[in-house]
C-alpha cells in the first residue's frame, strides 16, 4: 500500500487511535482502586484536620479509626438511621441537590463524632459554590454541639492569593471558639463578613480581602449545611439534660 496515500494514512490514524483508547481504558481501570483509595484517605486526613488531628497517606487510615470511632447517618428530621448507606459514603453534594429535585424528605446526612483527649467532638461536611467552582470543608463542634473546635476547608479553582485562602491556617483559625447559636439556642450560623468584624462577635468572621464571592459562598455553604443537624442536636442535648437531672 502506497504510505503517501490518503486511505494509508486514514487506516493508520484510526488504528492507532483505537490502540490508545484501549490502553487509557485499561490503565483507567487499573488504576481505579489506587484512585478509589486515595480519594479516600484524602476525605479521611480532611475530617481529622478538623479536629486537629495531622496526618499522612501513610498513617491517616489507623489515625481515622483511631479517632473516628463512632459516625452516623441521619435523616431530615434529625433522626439516627442504620442500613442504607455507611456515612462515610454519603455523597453530600448528591444530598444537597435533592432539594432542588423535590427530594428533600429523602436527604441523608453524615456526622462523624470524634474522641479526643476524653472529649467528643462532632464533624460535619459542608459543601457549597466559590467564585469558579464548588467548595466544601468539615467543621468540627465542641460537646456543647455549639462552639466550633476547627475547621478545615478546600476548593476546586479559586484564585490563588484570593478566593484560595480560605484553606489557609489563618482563614481557619478564624472560626476556632464562634458559636453556631445564640444567646437563646437558636441556630443562626456563622457569617463571613467584609471589612473588619468585632472580635466580640460570636457568630462573625472576617472576610478574605479581594474574594466577596468566595467569602460569601463560605457563608451559605455553612449555613445552609449546618442547619440541617440542629434538629439532631436540639435531640441530643435534651437527652444530655435528662441523664444529668
Amino acid at each position: 500500500m502506497n504510505k503517501n496515500n490518503n486511505k494509508y494514512i486514514f487506516i493508520f490514524s484510526s488504528i492507532m487511535v483505537i490502540i490508545v483508547a484501549v490502553l487509557l481504558s485499561l490503565a483507567a481501570i487499573g488504576l481505579g482502586p489506587l484512585q478509589n483509595k486515595n480519594i479516600r484517605i484524602e476525605k479521611m486526613q480532611n475530617i481529622l484536620g478538623s479536629v486537629g488531628v495531622e496526618s499522612s497517606a501513610t498513617d491517616a487510615e489507623k489515625l481515622f479509626d483511631e479517632y473516628i470511632p463512632t459516625q452516623v447517618v441521619l435523616n431530615v428530621k434529625g433522626e439516627s438511621v442504620k442500613g442504607e448507606v455507611a456515612a462515610f459514603d454519603i455523597d453530600l453534594k448528591k444530598e444537597l441537590d435533592k432539594v432542588r429535585t423535590g427530594n428533600a424528605d429523602k436527604q441523608l446526612f453524615p456526622l462523624f463524632v470524634c474522641d479526643k483527649e476524653n472529649k467528643k467532638f462532632y464533624i460535619i461536611p459542608v459543601r457549597g459554590k466559590g467564585l469558579w467552582g464548588p467548595i466544601w470543608g468539615y467543621i468540627s463542634l465542641e460537646e456543647d454541639m455549639n462552639t466550633i473546635y476547627g475547621v478545615s476547608f478546600g476548593h476546586k479553582g479559586e484564585t490563588p492569593g484570593l478566593g484560595a485562602e480560605i484553606e489557609t491556617e489563618k482563614f481557619r483559625q478564624e472560626f476556632v471558639g464562634k458559636k453556631i447559636l445564640d444567646e437563646n439556642g437558636k441556630f443562626v450560623s456563622v457569617k463571613v463578613i467584609k471589612g473588619k468584624v468585632d472580635p466580640d462577635n460570636p457568630h462573625g468572621v472576617d472576610a478574605i480581602s479581594g474574594a466577596t464571592v468566595t467569602s460569601t459562598g463560605v457563608s451559605e455553604m455553612i449555613e445552609r449545611t449546618l442547619k440541617n443537624y440542629i434538629p439532631y442536636f436540639e435531640s441530643a442535648m435534651k437527652e444530655r439534660k435528662v441523664a444529668m437531672e
